[in-house]
């Protein structure tokens, strides 16, 4: 079996009118990360009390921006498209995969999971067809109930301590594998998939990501104040401790964080300032441009 990308603008044409069946997806909104297809039976076919898990070869299957379409077969991943546009569903080919702008880890996942075979016309077998949102998924909010250590350094005036601080914000996360999400995630839904379902496991791993992505941070000197200027540092630090959790388990990634000003309690606050005023009396040139910046 394989997709055939069909002809620009064959949706009115020839082409199209030879479709048995048309299956589609319409606009997923943000709360919804998988949808399975809807089957349009064209007047034309034959196929009008056929069953819905069963896809007639030269039926058309649309993929719009933003969706990744895949097909199930007997609860395998059998083809994968990311790239928008329309295709034939043709039994006698090899499977097919068009991955668009997801990149080269959903092809491994796919030699990985996915079932390759070619289709003998079997009407036993069941097929579905699911459509992904693989849109960035924003506004996630978060915040920490409790402190989380973070340790200040820098070596230029010898500082190294250890804070706790509070922060909260917003993430926002995509799909970038499908398969792995439909495998490991939504493989028995039925119908759709929402982000509701979901949302409250990932936003205790994010929370409970934070302290080792903050020790990321700290490595950079960068003060708790300055973190929400270094969004996507951070972004980057959380992506790789979530790698497991989120991407090789899920095929989630985070895309961007946005941060509130870190808060620190008052005795941690004078520590950082009592060491600055320290580091300036060790080093007079440094007090002295501490003093023309103030005048200034």
């Amino acid at each position: 079996m394989g997709l055939i990308k069909a002809i620009a603008g064959a949706t009115g044409g020839v082409l199209a009118d030879q479709w048995k069946e048309f299956f589609y997806c319409e606009a997923l909104s943000k709360d919804v990360l998988m949808m399975k297809g809807q089957k349009s039976i064209g007047g034309r076919s034959s196929n009008t009390k056929g069953s819905d898990n069963i896809i007639s070869n030269g039926s058309g299957i649309a993929v719009a921006d933003g969706q990744c379409m895949i097909i199930v077969e007997q609860g395998k991943v059998v083809e994968v498209c990311a790239e928008p546009g329309e295709f034939t569903y043709n039994n006698s080919t090899e499977p097919s995969i068009f991955s668009g702008k997801l990149g080269d880890s959903i092809k491994q996942s796919f030699a990985t999971i996915g079932k390759r075979f070619t289709h003998g016309g079997d009407t036993r077998k069941d097929q579905r067809v699911y459509y992904f949102n693989i849109k960035e998924i924003i506004d996630n909010k978060f915040g920490t109930a409790n402190p989380i250590p973070f340790r200040v350094v820098d070596n230029k005036i010898g500082l190294d301590l250890d804070v706790s601080i509070r922060c909260n914000g917003v993430y926002s996360y995509k799909i970038t594998d499908p398969i792995v999400f439909y495998t490991n995630v939504c493989g028995n839904v039925a119908n759709q998939y929402d982000r509701e379902e979901i949302d409250g496991q990932l936003k205790t791993e994010f929370v409970s990501a934070l302290q080792p992505a903050f020790a990321k941070i700290s490595d950079l000197e960068i003060r708790p104040s300055s973190i929400p200027a270094h969004a996507e540092e951070l972004s980057e630090a959380m992506n790789e401790v979530l790698t497991k959790k989120w991407n090789e388990l899920r095929g989630i990634s985070v895309v961007s964080i946005a941060m509130n000003p870190i808060t620190l309690p008052e005795e941690d606050a004078d520590m950082i300032k009592q060491a600055q005023r320290n580091a300036m009396f060790r080093d007079p040139t440094m007090a002295a441009a501490t003093l023309v910046g103030a005048q200034s």
